[in-house]
């Protein structure tokens, strides 16, 4: 009965210390749930080059490296534009820096500036 209750106290330490120890310090960690990683990701720039302009259809191809915001590696693609005034801003060959996002289903840039 002795090595019994002795089994059960020990068993009790053990477990309240390696909670408290999993505990520990959390004073420096990142509790938003990854939403500032992901609203950086959204944010962030892409690099590429403008392939073609469509003003008919509201539309550039460009050739990027990845698009870290929706998982896509480097490729050349044809992107709607969320304001018809960026297709006036470039021209087939320029560098650029942009955002592209999901909207309504359509890959479409919401943010663009030229290099």
């Amino acid at each position: 009965m002795k090595k019994a209750l002795v089994s059960i106290a020990m068993g009790c330490a053990l477990v309240v210390s390696a909670g408290a120890y999993a505990a520990g310090d959390m004073s420096n960690m990142d509790m938003s749930g990854g939403a500032k990683q992901s609203e950086d990701a959204k944010n962030s720039m892409s690099h590429g080059e403008i392939k073609k302009v469509d003003a008919a259809n509201g539309k550039l191809t460009i050739k990027h490296g990845p698009l870290e915001n929706l998982g896509m590696e480097a490729m050349t693609m044809v992107f709607k534009v969320k304001d018809p005034a960026m297709l006036s801003q470039v021209k087939v060959g320029d560098k650029i820096d942009f955002v592209a996002e999901e909207v309504n289903g359509a890959l479409t840039v919401t943010k663009l500036q030229k290099q």
